[in-house]
């Protein structure tokens, strides 16, 4: 079996260069190109590329996404800034190209993935339910796309749950003290020195709390989810969000 022929858009970030590293060192994978932010995608036309993985910046991401689908590259993508309207644009696009694949991933880190599972699953149980997330101070969106998504699926699976909107007698934050409020749960950003990226996920009821917390020290976490998607968008057409659908959770 031949192997897949991988692109890195955004190969020389910190995500990037790790990400180059640990394809070339992956079974079954082979790096075909390794781009900066100042190569032209047209380039990779011509390359023969099987899979590309995106990892630059929000303000690019959706550009570079729909150039790669429209040369039916299946996308691995990394990079925050996937609204609602940027999705609906991708899955417009991608109804046109039934056999490529696009994972808009929020968080590569396995930790993350099931942290996010783990608070879907408790977040019916609970009065109460906010999110904590703080990063280093070079991140350049807020909140991260982890938290964000991390609120949906806990507000998802709250109405499931039917349960109302989480107590709150704040009359006054003239100042936004109380955080974004996403789908109807508050959510906290901090940019901090010396941090590189946690979230804590915190649930209450009369007399009991839940605090679920995850770290990542490093870019190396990143890496095998980054690799899992790679071998695995191949079998999924159409556009995923999340990494947990490449999982066995």
């Amino acid at each position: 079996m031949s192997a897949i022929r991988v692109a890195v858009i955004g190969a020389h970030g910190r995500m990037g260069s790790h990400a180059v590293e640990a394809i070339e060192a992956a079974d079954g994978l082979e790096l075909a190109a390794a781009l900066g932010s100042s190569d032209s995608l047209d380039s990779l036309t011509d390359a023969d590329i099987d899979v590309a993985v995106e990892l630059t910046v929000p303000k690019a991401t959706a550009d570079n996404v729909a150039f790669l689908v429209s040369r039916g590259i299946d996308t691995v993508v990394g990079t925050t800034g996937w609204d609602a309207q940027r999705l609906d644009a991708l899955e417009q696009q991608l109804a046109d190209q039934p056999n490529t694949g696009v994972l808009i991933a929020p968080n590569f880190s396995i930790g993350a993935v099931l942290a996010m599972h783990f608070a879907e699953i408790a977040a019916g149980y609970f009065d109460s339910a906010e999110v904590l997330e703080i990063h280093h101070p070079r991140k350049l969106d807020a909140p991260s796309g982890t938290a964000a998504h991390t609120a949906q699926r806990i507000a998802a699976a709250r109405q499931r749950a039917g349960l109302g909107p989480a107590p709150d007698a704040t009359e006054s934050d003239p100042d936004g003290a109380r955080g974004a409020v996403i789908d109807g749960i508050h959510v906290h950003a901090v940019r901090q020195a010396g941090m590189n990226a946690s979230e804590e996920i915190m649930f209450g009821s009369q007399g009991e709390a839940l605090t679920i917390r995850t770290d990542t020290f490093d870019t190396q976490a990143f890496m095998p989810g980054i690799i899992t998607a790679v071998r695995a968008i191949g079998d999924k057409p159409g556009l995923t969000v999340g990494l947990e659908h490449f999982l066995s959770i």
